[in-house]
Parts: structure tokens; C-alpha cells; sequence
């Protein structure tokens, strides 16, 4: 733990991940205005001391659909990542261990799951069930959820023969035993550092069903749609309805990416120093 806690990445990756809870926490409670009321102030007024971030065309405060989008945004990204890991991680173990026949029918439904473009099968799929936030969650999951699988199944396949199997099968443990109290807990290293890495791309897809319009009910706050509420905007010089939005697109996806790199080197002995 403490070769953890000294890693630079580590470090800064928690430290924003910190302040966007402490936004996200906050905002359950208090807000500069109410983020869905329109007219709190006049169109397209710039950053000031009433209104923090400025207000868009509609005259809505940024700095308080901000903070609500904030909340928004990673309820979805911690609910579709977990939804995505037990699935991923389940699916997988159960492919690598057993193998034949379970295994031949899982990857190919996964290989023909991964035929499609991500984004255009989210698309396709926010398309079909509607919008809405627990149809979003369960949509992220299930496009999420393929590389966990492939992971956990790598990890598997390559540690079910080894000694210590062998021996958890021969003091008479069940199959599934063996499996999920033996084998699935010594394959987690990769899988548990590819959360974070699987964090930042449900951000970016979230924001970017939000830029076209899909996902979420229309006017929810939410930062893809804050980017795209002010992109005809940028063009006469109100810069700031985009620019915060996207700025809190990037500094999630970096923090993630970030944490990310710290686990690794900490999960991975031969990256550990």
C-alpha cells in the first residue's frame, strides 16, 4: 500500500476523482440556482460573481446544471462499471474454467457483439429502449462488458491448471468451488486495473450520446448535452457554455486514465518498482 500511495499518477488521478465527489456530494444538497429552471438569468450572460460559470441561450445557470450533471454523470459511470465488471467477471470465469462447449458458444456471441462499432450499436440500442438513466446504466454495462469477459477468461484459462487448482480440486471441492474461490481470485489483478481505464470510456460515451441527443430525457443536465447546447454559441464569442462542460469531460477521463496507470504498475509485479 505504501508503494501505491506514492505513486504520482495515483496520486493526482485521486485528487481529482476527490473533487468531482465533493461536487457530485454537494450538489445533492445545494446548488448556486436550481440547474432546470430556465430564465434564472439573462441569455448568454458571461461568468460573474451571480452567476459563477455565465448562463446559456436559455438563460440556465452552468455553474448549477454543472454540478447536477456532475452527480448525474458518475451515478452512471460507477453503476454501468460495476453492472459491467460482476457480469464481465462471472461470464469470463465461468468460459475460461469449464471451457467447451460453453466456452465456444460465449465467444462467439461476443465476437459477433463486438462486430458492431461501439458508439453506433449504444446508438442503436439508446434507439430500441428509449431514454433515461437507468436505460443508459444498463446500456453502458452491456457495451461495457465484453472486455472483462476477455480478461477474466485470459486469466483463467492460463491458472486453471496450475498447481494450486490441482490441489483445491483434489482436497474435493466443487468444479464451481475451484473456480470462483481459487482461480477467478488470483486473475482479478488486470481485470480490477482495467476499471478505471473502463470508467473514463463510459464518460466520453456518455458525453457523447449526450452531444447527439440520445440517452438522456432532452434538457436533462448532463455534460454532453451542455457541450452541444452551446456549440452554435462559440461561433459569436460565448465560449464558456461549451468550455466548462468540456473541461469536465476531460479532467474525468484524465483522472481515470491516471488511476489507471497507477494500478497497473501496482498490480503488475513485473511493472512494480
Amino acid at each position: 500500500m505504501r508503494t501505491f500511495a506514492r505513486s504520482v499518477s495515483v496520486r493526482v488521478g485521486l485528487g481529482i476523482l476527490a473533487v468531482y465527489l465533493f461536487i457530485a456530494v454537494t450538489a445533492m444538497f445545494w446548488t448556486p440556482h436550481d440547474p432546470s429552471q430556465l430564465g434564472t438569468g439573462g441569455s448568454y450572460l458571461p461568468p460573474s460573481r451571480q452567476f459563477w460559470l455565465g448562463t446559456d441561450r436559455l438563460g440556465s445557470d452552468i455553474a448549477s446544471r454543472l454540478m447536477a450533471a456532475t452527480r448525474l454523470d458518475l451515478v452512471i459511470i460507477v453503476c454501468a462499471v460495476g453492472i459491467a465488471l460482476v457480469v464481465g467477471t462471472v461470464l469470463g470465469t465461468v468460459a475460461g474454467f469449464f471451457g467447451g462447449l460453453v466456452d465456444t458458444v460465449v465467444m462467439r456471441l461476443l465476437e459477433v457483439f463486438q462486430a458492431f462499432p461501439t458508439l453506433l450499436l449504444a446508438m442503436l440500442v439508446v434507439s430500441a429502449v428509449g431514454p433515461g438513466t437507468l436505460n443508459l446504466v444498463f446500456i453502458m454495462a452491456f457495451v461495457g462488458m465484453p472486455p472483462y469477459l476477455r480478461l477474466t477468461r485470459a486469466e483463467v484459462l492460463t491458472r486453471r491448471t496450475w498447481q494450486f487448482t490441482e490441489a483445491a480440486r483434489l482436497v474435493g471441492n466443487r468444479p464451481l468451488g475451484v473456480a470462483f474461490r481459487h482461480v477467478l481470485p488470483n486473475s482479478l489483478a488486470p481485470v480490477l486495473a482495467y476499471t478505471s481505464i473502463n470508467a473514463a470510456w463510459v464518460a466520453l460515451l456518455t458525453a457523447s450520446l449526450g452531444f447527439l441527443g440520445l440517452g438522456l430525457t432532452p434538457g436533462t443536465a448532463e455534460w454532453g448535452g451542455m457541450v452541444a447546447r452551446g456549440q452554435d454559441a462559440i461561433m459569436t464569442g460565448q465560449w464558456w457554455i461549451s468550455f466548462f462542460p468540456g473541461i469536465a469531460i476531460v479532467g474525468l477521463a484524465g483522472a481515470c486514465y491516471l488511476l489507471g496507470d497507477g494500478l497497473t504498475d501496482h498490480l503488475n509485479p513485473r511493472r512494480r518498482r
